[in-house]
């Protein structure tokens, strides 16, 4: 439900209020260095879809057959279509 601009700001306020009175010394803190691994890894794998994409379509432009496109990436001529053709966007 859409909210006003002066109801928006009492949140704010209220919440600004809250936030004050946290003790910060009595939060237990965790290591979540595994979880930013994890993050990290998921942007270099989602470069990584981007790059390969754009490598299939220079490909394509350049006349490469769905044929020796699946030969590089190791996968058949059906499935390289299939995966990085027109319908499949």
């Amino acid at each position: 439900m859409p909210r006003t601009a002066d109801e928006l700001a009492a949140a704010a306020a209220a919440t600004e209020q809250l936030l004050d009175l946290l003790d910060v010394d009595s939060v237990e803190t965790q290591d979540i260095s595994d979880l930013r691994r994890i993050a990290a890894a998921l942007d270099k794998v989602a470069e990584g879809e981007f790059a390969l994409r754009e490598a299939v379509d220079s490909a394509r432009e350049n006349g490469r057959s769905w044929t020796r496109i699946g030969v590089v990436l190791g996968i058949s001529r059906q499935a390289a279509a299939e995966r990085f053709g027109t319908k499949a966007r």
